[in-house]
């Protein structure tokens, strides 16, 4: 006979002030907890044109120390108006102690990227330590992302994605500016958080 799985016994959150506690070694990136939303612009020399795009990325945890890392973008016609789906992902942030970061990043289009970085000041800057492509996927060879919380604003921050990719040196791609969603306040835990609220 069959039977059921229970409900999920082990919660994540995007809160600091939620159980479970956030792992100590989370310090760095408690301000990126959360859901936003915001706009950017893209480009490459190999598409037709800069394009407009909307974003929502998450970050969560379950107490131990890495967080979940989801993103979702569409293209957005001159009026802002939705066009079609683009860009997805999702992935992990390995904390390490000092703020370094290992994060593992990976898309539909068949693409997976392993990045290493630091975090701390209100900033994660990751670059690619490799790339694993499935033998359909297009050819991407290196990235560098970064994400910087707003000085004095826990509630919006910057992202940009340098590209590597086919035949391409390393360059500009993506940058937004994303907002905490309606909800999302994040309450200070401890002085690094207090000083980027």
């Amino acid at each position: 006979m069959f039977e059921a799985a229970a409900e999920q016994p082990f919660p994540e959150s995007d809160r600091v002030d939620r159980e479970p506690a956030p792992h100590p070694l989370l310090e760095p990136v408690l301000g990126f907890l959360g859901v936003w939303r915001g706009r950017g612009r893209g480009g490459y020399p190999t598409l037709d044109g800069d394009f407009a795009y909307a974003q929502e990325v998450s970050f969560r945890h379950d107490g131990r120390p890495f967080l979940r890392y989801e993103a979702r973008a569409w293209l957005l016609d001159g009026d802002g108006a939705p066009l079609r789906p683009a860009a997805r992902e999702s992935g992990w942030w390995r904390l390490q102690p000092d703020g370094r970061v290992e994060a593992l990043v990976t898309q539909p289009t068949g693409i997976t990227e392993i990045l290493v970085g630091h975090a701390g000041e209100g900033a994660v800057d990751l670059s690619t330590h490799s790339v694993a492509l499935t033998p359909t996927a297009k050819d991407v060879t290196a990235t560098r992302r970064r994400y910087t919380l707003a000085d004095g604003d826990g509630d919006t921050f910057t992202f940009v994605h340098d590209l590597a990719a086919v035949g391409q040196p390393l360059q500009h791609h993506l940058s937004a500016t994303l907002r905490r969603a309606d909800g999302q306040s994040t309450p200070p835990t401890s002085s690094w958080n207090s000083s980027v609220q």
